[in-house]
């Protein structure tokens, strides 16, 4: 399957959420969920990223907008998100990358 690359970036808010609890079990290539929070108060457009259970954080504000956009369709499954990235050194809000790609529905 084709996959196009969308985009990259640090997970927002991983500092704040499960993002420490979880950190010994992410990898580079490890994949992620991708979950619609239509009733977040601070983001209108809010898509958290999870692995497994693990609340990690969120897709950054300059990103979200046109995905959750999508989820709200139901286009659930366009997505492969994956970590491309991880510094244990950094700051927490900077330690860990991943990239979005849309497969290619045939």
């Amino acid at each position: 399957m084709e996959k196009i690359h969308l985009d990259n970036f640090h997970i927002a808010g991983f500092s704040y959420w499960d993002g420490s609890e979880a950190f010994e079990h992410l990898h580079i290539g490890t994949k992620l969920d991708l979950v619609r929070e239509e009733d977040n108060r601070f983001d209108p457009y809010a898509v958290a990223i999870y692995f497994e259970d693990y609340k990690l954080g969120f897709i950054p504000r300059g990103s979200n907008h046109d995905i959750s956009k999508y989820l709200d369709m139901g286009l659930v499954d366009i997505y492969d998100v994956r970590i491309t990235r991880i510094t244990p050194d950094a700051h927490p809000e900077n330690q860990v990358e991943v990239i979005i790609k849309i497969k290619r529905q045939r």
